[in-house]
């Protein structure tokens, strides 16, 4: 088995989930810099001092965002642990004097933290929790490549652009919607941690040709496999296209190696 393929494949397949890095969700942090996981409680920071910072702070994420606060109430409800950590970084952050307003960064961060606590167990989580997260992951394809094909193959590879970062702020029920799906699969995998074999070669000759089968020549296979850059670069529009194609090819094998490859590529975007 080919673990540089099963690596790039994740990336190529799950980037910007919940699991992957927070390039979908982050805005620009170079003045809001928050970082609930290595936050450390002033001394001088009394419990109530805390918990007003902690009000504060969810009220502003429901005022400014009601759709990022269905994933925050539903972390509050399904992992209650995470959830105090995560708001106890931000609340200490703020009364450091970070800027705390941007609710995106807020999103990120939370995601990031995550991840990084509990992403794994998602790759444990039942056929229906995956296919959630890469179902969503289709629908921000089709919504990237409506807006900008370029943003499109951006997400496909984890670039990340100003561009990239709007058009994530001006579409937070589906931003949401992929943060609240990630964070599911990782409560169902808690819960049923079920175990799969890792995809074999064969499952990866099962799904190459399939995609050939969509008239993906090899060039186009090898660009969303193996991350090779082709030269010339294939365009935009044929590559966002490529990588819908790529993730409706996988949606359509069977379920058993579906969901080893939704599995493991999960699983290595947790580590990453």
């Amino acid at each position: 088995m080919d673990i540089l393929r099963l690596a790039l494949l994740s990336l190529a397949a799950g980037i910007a989930i919940i699991l992957g890095a927070s390039l979908l969700f982050q805005a620009d942090l170079t003045h809001n810099k928050v970082s609930p996981a290595t936050a450390t409680q002033d001394q001088t920071t009394t419990p109530a001092q805390l918990r007003a910072a902690r009000t504060k702070i969810e009220a502003r994420i429901a005022a400014a965002s009601p759709d990022y606060m269905r994933f925050f109430s539903r972390l509050r409800q399904l992992l209650p642990h995470e959830y105090d950590v995560i708001l106890d970084g931000f609340a200490r952050q703020s009364l450091e004097g970070a800027d705390m307003t941007n609710v995106d960064s807020l999103l990120s961060e939370a995601v990031r933290a995550l991840r990084l606590s509990s992403g794994a167990m998602a790759a444990k989580a039942d056929g229906r929790a995956l296919s959630r997260i890469f179902d969503l992951q289709l629908a921000m394809m089709r919504a990237l490549a409506a807006k900008d094909p370029r943003l499109c193959v951006d997400f496909l590879y984890g670039g990340a652009s100003p561009a990239f970062f709007d058009f994530s702020s001006e579409n937070r029920p589906l931003v949401a919607n992929m943060a609240i799906a990630g964070l599911d699969a990782i409560n169902n995998g808690r819960l049923l941690r079920i175990e799969r074999a890792p995809p074999s070669d064969k499952d990866f000759e099962l799904l190459e040709q399939a995609l050939k089968a969509k008239d993906l020549n090899q060039t186009e296979i090898a660009a969303i496999l193996d991350g090779k850059t082709p030269s010339p670069p294939i365009a935009s529009e044929r590559m966002c296209h490529v990588g819908e194609i790529y993730l409706e090819t996988l949606a359509s094998l069977p379920e058993t190696v579906r969901f080893r490859i939704y599995g493991l590529a999960v699983e290595l975007m947790a580590r990453s």
